[in-house]
C-alpha cells in the first residue's frame, strides 16, 4: 500500500532490512517500521531512530494498540510518528471493516497532518474531556492548500475506541493485554 501511495507521487520506496540502510544516501527522506512485525516478532527502535534523528530522516512505526500497552510504546523509542489500528480497543471484528485507526505525532510535525487533532481539555465542571484541540482552516476555506478533503469518518469507531479505554483505565487495559498474552503463549505451546 505505502507503493501504490508513494508511486504516483514519484517517491522511491525500499523495502528492506532496516539494519541496512544507506544513511549517506541524500533522497532518504524517512523510514517506516513496525512492532510487532507481521510474524509477531517484537522490535526495539530506539537506536534506529536516534540514527535516524541524526540523519535527519522522519522515522514512522506502525504498532499494534494492545502491544503498547506492555511494551515500549514506539513514542518512547523515538518514533516521529506512530499509527495503527485501534480495532482492539472494544471494535467488534465486522468481517474486516470498517476501521478506526490512530495516528500520533511529535510537537513539530502536528501542523502538517491533515485532518482534525483530538486533545484532553476539562469540561466546564472541571472534569477531563476529550474534544477538538486542532483543525486546519484549509479544509475549509483554502481547499487547494489542504492537506486532507476527505470527509468520511470512522468518528463511531473511534469513540468505542476511545471509551474502551477511558472505561478500562490503565491498569485494565493491561489486564487485558496481559491475558491475550497469556492466551497467545498458550496456543504456541499446544
Amino acid at each position: 500500500m505505502v507503493k501504490t501511495k508513494a508511486e504516483p507521487l514519484k517517491i522511491k520506496v525500499v523495502v528492506g532490512d532496516p539494519n541496512l540502510i544507506d544513511w549517506s544516501d541524500s533522497s532518504l527522506c524517512g523510514i517506516l517500521v513496525q512492532t510487532p512485525d507481521a510474524m509477531g516478532m517484537l522490535h526495539d527502535f530506539t537506536t534506529l531512530f536516534e540514527k535516524a534523528k541524526q540523519h535527519g530522516v522522519v522515522s514512522c512505526c506502525g504498532t499494534d494498540l494492545m502491544a503498547s500497552v506492555l511494551l515500549k510504546p514506539p513514542g518512547e523509542m523515538g518514533a516521529d510518528v506512530v499509527l495503527g489500528s485501534a480495532q482492539r480497543f472494544g471494535a467488534p471484528l465486522g468481517f474486516g471493516g470498517p476501521r478506526a485507526a490512530f495516528f500520533a505525532v511529535k510537537e513539530e510535525f502536528k501542523r502538517l497532518i491533515p485532518g482534525r487533532v483530538i486533545g484532553i481539555s476539562k469540561d466546564s465542571t472541571g472534569c477531563p474531556a476529550i474534544r477538538m484541540a486542532l483543525q486546519t482552516r484549509e479544509q475549509h476555506i483554502k481547499k487547494e492548500r489542504a492537506t486532507s478533503n476527505i470527509c468520511t469518518s470512522q468518528a463511531f469507531l473511534a469513540n468505542v475506541a476511545a471509551f474502551y479505554a477511558i472505561y478500562h483505565g490503565s491498569e485494565g487495559l493491561k489486564e487485558i493485554a496481559s491475558e491475550m498474552l497469556s492466551k497467545a503463549k498458550y496456543f504456541l505451546l499446544v
